[in-house]
């Protein structure tokens, strides 16, 4: 995947949790997305319900908890201060597994901003293989 330019990483750890999340969230919906269309050509509304599965917010939770023992300090850290934003919940999810989720993608959005891809496909390859 192949972005702009690599933040500093001091300069990146004054962002915002819920700054790094947004970013987070668009780069693991485009790799489920690629994820999902790359396991063979289908009807686009079976493509949308696969992603959807995916990466709401019960499923990144349940991938944050499997993969934490396999994260540095530093990473930890991070998706602490992610499930500790002021974050509202949709109706339909369940807000101790949003706030997971969030801390989930403001890991992602951190990793994306800082160029640590290698790190990053790992960890997106763990939660695609949740299936």
């Amino acid at each position: 995947m192949h972005k702009y330019k690599n933040i500093d990483e001091n300069l990146l750890r004054e962002y915002s949790p819920v700054v790094l999340a947004y970013i987070g969230d668009a780069v693991f919906e485009l790799m489920v997305r690629t994820h999902v269309v790359a396991e063979g050509n289908r009807r686009v509304k079976d493509i949308h319900h696969a992603t959807v599965e995916r990466v709401k917010a019960e499923s990144q939770a349940r991938v944050i908890r499997k993969i934490w023992p396999e994260l540095t300090e530093e990473e930890k850290d991070i998706v602490m201060r992610g499930r500790n934003a002021k974050t509202t919940p949709p109706k339909n999810a369940d807000p101790g597994d949003y706030k997971m989720s969030t801390g989930f993608e403001a890991l992602l959005g951190y990793l994306y901003l800082k160029g640590a891809e290698e790190r990053l496909y790992y960890l997106v390859q763990r939660a695609l293989d949740e299936d």
